[in-house]
């Protein structure tokens, strides 16, 4: 990457390289600026502070803006405190935050140290004190009775200020006299909050230099501030009926002046501040704000650029919500009109002025023009262009040649369109009318004149000024989307546009040439982003001759000769890989659309062959960016391809030639470059960004695929078995580049060699590409590529041989050396190959454990010095250099323990093959399990004294035992389906002692959630090596995984294991159920009556009900109902219905809702007895009654009638019931299967129950009734349900 860096700052001890011109000036204004600031070369005199400074001891440093020289003098020359440090800040903040007691915040009388309130009462004898002024004034007024004037004299008495305001009351702060000389970075971020109408927080604070307050001057000034905010403000409160005139109206003039220097005044008092908005948000919402306004903003002499912008937008404000009318409308668009004609065309004496107006008040002038366009276009002002076209020529002449007043009629041009015509704009449907009524409008009115005078203003300016000529490009590319072509491409702009894209032009690689070659470039993307016909867009193509300019500006000297140089225009490239992209797509578009219009299709297919070359070329550019910029025109073309070749058009055998051409391209793309360095740390970004374009480019291959599945099998079979036999005949001496190509060629070429589940069938291959994936393998294991010392292609052969483990398990005689290879790689120098290398080698061995033979001693060995495990907690890890990280693999602590736990399942999974006698598994896994039950015994103690690293030394020992439990066995008890076996009872009982041992450290530490994880998580490994061995352990696990300390989540999680034992060990739990039940269900219930604290604890609430009704229905399903309603838990029994039925009535939890619905017809089913009603069948089916021999509880039919059959309408009756929601629907469908359950158990009781009851008291009608019951009796389940609902 470092050499793609071709673009060097030329300052001075900084040498930063960029990879486009474009970042590089970015750079230079933004670090380096136009230091035009020289200290002792910039007057200081009468700026307020600075007097006094005669320049003797300039030093000559250059500063980016004025308010940055200024501090230096400040700070550099004058001795004054500059900005606060941060240490200085956080002291303030602490400062700031002090206690005050509530005496000093109520009364301010007194304690001013501890209050801040440092403004004394003027009134002689009063103890009181103020933070603000206005808080003081209120207070003159309130307690004193002072007038308005008493309060203004007193205040103003110079006397009385050096009592107010004593010098060590105020730290002093820089003012400036003329608000421009702040930076001017400082103005946008102000002009933001003035023009939304923003407020202030009390606690916003600005810093621009030092305010002096120590003065009276200073003082007398900033009262003189407060007291005319607060008459500016009662006037407005008080005078609702204001009238404002233009021109004569001074005061008003004045004081909104003052409001806005105020409100944007990084240095005005925060309280005056918020009165300031205050008022200018009034201002904006006072229909008569307007003309004030406008006056202010084209005022000769101008006030200053803040006032002009906050000015002008309350107009614009005003004339975007209709506040004005007709004849308001016509003063300001008569006057802005006479204002613009007189700045920017010399006309209009009155308005005329030496200086143009900035950037920014342009700006804002072209949307207050804009938005008088919208507003009177239609029929106030119908001469409107005409008018604004004149701005063009100069009174003395109608040529164009006035380069400000074009400039202006360009852009309010560019914003026209921009309001009226952007589409990605978001509109209501009433502002879209209106926007297409004006559109119309212009195209019936004035779009030929418009068009005329972009010819012309090209034609008079093409040679003078750059500026011009790409204002007028963008303004055509913009309008001409929504107005007829043919007015604005003609030969004349065509010639232009190739003049500006010619390499001779551009030589001199000035500034504008380059801009005016990029806004010409723009303008054909713009031209052909038109919506049109088919055929009209593929003539459109040919008449603008873009591959002409394709091809001049790809033989240009930037994009052919400086291509591999560090001269290589990368912006350019990218301009022009733009305009590639938009034709081919709209090529294709048109293609896709011509269907069977033959001539359509015949000259797309010849401009596709035209183009695609420039494709491929920008396809295989070595910058990423711009190899990214035709991957979406590609896309597009390959879909194409592939829906005719579904079809079998002859469009695809005719552009067949393309796919060789496209997938060469694009693996070539895929490969590393030269520059390219992997696993380094510092190109960790580059790597991410070229990995996430290789995905990219994959999905082109598949869709190369997807159109010729043959020619991308030969050709992908060709790249990766000539890189093999190279790598051979070479004797291994190949680029690492072109071998990890292949390899990862070969393993993406799994998605079609194995799209099919498999690599074979039997003992033959499935597919064609199956076959050739396999004699790649072959040619992998023949080459030896994984003797390739490049740690890319070590990952990358570990990865192929984890993937296709079919391969191994189909051709056994290659397991044992790829073995000896991970073992190799598992102490790779280099972090990322060994710690993937630990993931890797356990999924190889896992696939391929069958297979493997008695090398469990030599993996041991070579994997022996990494399973000792060393905890490192968070805050010793993070006094490493790499902050978290280990200091050995630039890895996380954590993240390497999960590694590690890798290791130790793959020993697990190598001592438990079959070809390792039963005594060495047992010794084996004693070598393995002495030493952790060693260092657990070490730390306990420590960790139950509270030592943090013991405690998470013990909690990484379990995790290890589990881990190798896991890795020993695949057994899950009770599960036919799987082939594996129960480990040998010796092996067992070596386990038994690990989890022994785990009990011992759960008993003493179960107050730790991480050491209840970590066991909790041996206890569900531990179930496939212990066997109903665990049944007698099942208590202390119980009493050491449901603490009262345990989260609702952690029950949840123990009832899910407590499932699977109950499964797998139905015919041996019973005793130890039953006893265990009660205080078990009791924890839970206890669980469930807790009220959530949060949405994260709402989730686990909802998620430990659900788990509650699962193990009840294991319970029922697994022949154990009994134990419910055994003597020793009959007690809890009716907790456990009621905690159902309440369950069953939420309507805020529709899923547990209908579980608990589920549980309930499952008891029916269970406890009811033999069904004696036969269930209605389908069609052709046999009715049969249930022989169920299951034992009837007695009682248990009247029960069910009359507290579970209710429930089915207690949820669709409450009013917080949406019957329309999807989930509803299903709990209505459970409560019908329950009533159908019941009625199959208590047949016509169950009936007359319902008639004489349950429907009657619902208040239901006899033939509603009536024809509820025939429902149920006469259809089946699932009518039944689809009846309920």
């Amino acid at each position: 990457m470092e050499q793609r860096r071709t673009h060097i700052c030329p300052e001075p001890n900084c040498g930063n390289g960029f990879t486009k011109k474009g970042n590089l000036n970015v750079h230079l204004k933004t670090v380096h600026g136009d230091k035009r600031f020289v200290c002792g070369q910039v007057e200081t005199n009468g700026i307020k502070g600075f007097d006094i400074w005669d320049g003797a001891d300039a030093c000559g440093s250059a500063f980016t803006s004025k308010a940055r020289l200024l501090e230096h003098i400040k700070s550099a020359h004058l001795t004054r405190a500059t900005k606060p440090t941060g240490m200085a800040k956080k002291q303030e903040k602490r400062a700031r935050k002090k206690k005050v007691s509530t005496l000093a915040k109520l009364t301010g009388s007194g304690y001013a140290e501890e209050s801040g309130r440092y403004i004394t009462c003027l009134v002689a004898g009063c103890a009181w004190g103020f933070m603000r002024e206005y808080d003081h004034a209120m207070h003159l007024q309130s307690h004193h009775g002072l007038t308005d004037l008493e309060i203004q004299a007193m205040q103003m008495d110079g006397n009385t200020l050096e009592k107010l305001f004593p010098r060590s009351s105020f730290t002093g702060r820089l003012a400036f006299e003329d608000p421009n000389d702040f930076a001017e970075s400082a103005l946008d971020g102000q002009l933001g909050d003035l023009v939304q109408g923003a407020t202030l927080n009390d606690s916003e604070e600005f810093w621009i230099g030092d305010q002096d307050f120590s003065t009276t001057d200073a003082v007398h000034q900033r009262l003189e501030d407060e007291i005319e905010m607060q008459r500016l403000i009662h006037d407005f409160h008080d005078v609702s009926d204001m009238e404002v005139d233009i021109g004569d109206d001074a005061s008003t003039r004045l004081q909104i002046e003052k409001a806005i220097e105020l409100a944007w005044d990084p240095r005005s008092d925060q309280s005056l501040k918020a009165q300031a908005f205050e008022f200018l948000n009034k201002l904006r919402s006072r229909r008569e704000g307007w003309s004030v306004c406008f006056a202010l903003a084209t005022r000769r002499p101008r006030p200053s650029e803040v006032i002009r912008h906050v000015s002008l937008d309350i107009v614009n404000n005003a004339i975007r919500t209709g506040q004005l009318n007709d004849s308001d409308l016509a003063v300001v668009s008569n006057n802005m009109l006479g204002y613009i004609e007189g700045v920017y065309a010399g006309g209009n004496t009155s308005w005329s002025c030496g200086t143009p107006d900035s950037a920014s008040i342009q700006n804002k002038i072209t949307q207050t023009v804009t938005y008088l366009f919208t507003t009177m276009y239609e029929n106030r002002w119908p001469a409107f262009f005409t008018d604004i076209l004149k701005l063009t020529s100069t009174p003395r002449s109608t040529a164009k040649y006035n380069a400000a007043g074009t400039v202006m009629y360009l852009k309010i041009l560019i914003a026209i369109h921009d309001e009226i015509a952007d589409v990605m704009l978001p509109k209501s449907p009433e502002e879209q009318k209106k926007d297409m009524l004006l559109k119309d409008l212009v195209r019936e009115r004035d779009i030929q004149m418009i068009a005329s005078s972009w010819h012309e203003i090209l034609a008079q300016w093409s040679s003078k000024e750059g500026t011009i000529i790409e204002l007028c490009l963008t303004c055509i590319g913009r309008w001409v989307a929504w107005t007829d072509i043919s007015l604005a491409v003609n030969d004349s702009l065509l010639t232009l546009l190739f003049e500006l894209l010619n390499p001779q032009l551009a030589a001199n690689d000035s500034v504008k040439t380059l801009e005016n070659r990029e806004a010409a470039i723009e303008t054909f993307v713009e031209i052909l982003s038109k919506k049109m016909s088919a055929s009209d867009k593929l003539e459109l193509i040919d008449v603008l001759r873009v591959n002409e300019a394709v091809t001049l500006l790809v033989n240009s000297q930037p994009l052919l000769q400086a291509r591999h140089t560090s001269d290589y225009d990368t912006d350019l490239a990218e301009d022009v890989a733009k305009l590639v992209n938009s034709t081919v797509s709209d090529i294709v578009r048109a293609l896709d659309t011509a269907k069977d219009n033959e001539s359509v299709l015949i000259r797309g297919t010849a401009q596709l062959k035209t183009f695609l070359p420039h494709v491929l070329r920008f396809l295989s550019d070595e910058y990423d960016e711009i190899c990214s910029t035709v991957i979406p025109c590609l896309t597009d073309l390959l879909a194409l391809m592939r829906k005719n070749a579904k079809s079998n058009s002859n469009f695809s055998s005719e552009n067949a030639f393309m796919l060789p051409l496209i997938l060469d391209a694009v693996i070539a793309k895929v490969k590393y470059d030269d520059t390219a360095v992997w696993g380094n740390d510092d190109a960790q970004t580059d790597e991410a960004e070229f990995q996430e374009l290789r995905l990219r480019l994959h999905n082109l291959q598949q869709a190369v695929a997807a159109v010729n599945e043959n020619m991308y099998i030969a050709k992908i079979t060709n790249v990766v078995m000539t890189t093999f036999e190279m790598y051979k005949r070479n004797d291994g001496q190949l680029g690492w580049r072109e071998l990890e190509l292949a390899l990862r060629q070969l393993f993406l070429f799994g998605e079609l060699g194995m799209k099919n589940g498999g690599l074979y069938s039997k003992t033959k291959p499935v597919s064609p590409a199956a076959e050739q994936l396999i004699g790649m393998m072959l040619k992998l294991m023949d080459t030896d590529v994984a003797s390739s010392s490049h740690p890319s292609t070590q990952l990358q052969y570990m990865e192929l041989c984890v993937r296709y483990y079919m391969f191994f398990e189909a051709n056994p005689q290659y397991i044992s050396r790829v073995l000896e290879y991970f073992v190799t790689f598992v102490h790779h120098d280099h972090p990322k190959v060994r710690l993937r290398s630990w993931y890797l080698l356990q999924r190889f061995v896992k696939h391929v454990r069958p297979q493997i033979g008695n090398i469990a001693e030599t993996v041991m060995q070579a994997l022996g010095d990494l399973l000792p495990i060393k905890a490192e907690i968070a805050e010793e890890a993070s006094g490493n250099e790499d902050g978290d990280m280990s200091s050995d693999d630039g890895q996380s602590a954590s993240a390497r323990f999960a590694s590690q736990l890798y290791l130790y399942e793959t020993v697990g999974s190598v001592s438990s093959v079959k070809a390792v006698p039963i005594d060495n598994q047992v010794l084996l896994m004693r070598s393995v399990m002495d030493p952790l039950f060693s260092d657990l015994e070490a730390h306990l103690g420590r960790a139950g004294s509270g030592d943090k690293r013991a405690r998470l030394q013990i909690h990484h020992l379990i995790m290890a035992l589990g881990t190798l439990a896991r890795g020993f066995s695949d057994w899950t008890p009770a599960n036919s389906a799987s082939n594996a076996s129960p480990p040998a009872a010796a092996v067992s009982e070596e386990f038994a002692r690990a989890s022994q041992a785990i009990l011992v450290a759960l008993g003493r530490l179960k107050s730790s959630f991480e050491i209840r994880e970590a066991a909790r998580f041996a206890f569900s490994r531990f179930i496939g090596v212990l066997g109903n061995r665990i049944l007698s352990q099942l208590p202390r696990w119980i009493d050491g995984l449901l603490t009262q300390d345990s989260t609702k989540d952690e029950v949840a999680l123990f009832m899910r294991l407590l499932d699977q034992v109950i499964f797998g060990f139905k015919t041996e739990i019973y005793d130890i159920l039953n006893t265990l039940l009660t205080p078990f269900l009791q924890r839970v219930f206890t669980g469930i009556g807790e009220a959530a604290a949060g949405t994260d604890d709402e989730i686990q609430l909802a998620e430990l009900k659900r788990e509650y009704l699962a193990f009840l229905t294991v319970v029922l399903n697994n022949d154990l109902e009994s134990v419910l309603v055994s003597e020793v838990n009959q007690p809890v029994f009716g907790m456990v219905i009621s905690t159902i039925e309440h369950l069953a009535r939420d309507v805020n939890d529709y899923p547990t809702a209908k579980l608990s619905f589920n549980v309930l017809t499952r008891m029916v089913s269970t406890w009811g007895g033999p069904d004696i009603v036969p269930q209605p069948q389908a069609a052709g089916s046999v009715s049969t009654v249930n022989g169920d021999s299951k034992l009837k509880l007695e009682g248990f039919d009247q029960f069910m009638m009359t507290r579970f059959s209710p429930l089915c309408w207690a949820i669709p009756s409450n009013a917080n019931f949406d019957c329309k929601d999807a989930q509803a629907k299903h709990v209505l469908g459970e409560a019908a299967a329950l009533q159908k359950a019941i009625y199959s158990k208590t047949g016509q009781q169950y009936l007359t129950y319902l008639r004489d009851a349950e429907l009657s008291g619902m208040g239901m009608d006899s033939a509603t009734i009536e024809e509820y019951l025939n429902a149920m009796c006469n259809m089946d389940t699932k009518g039944f349900q689809q009846y309920f609902k």
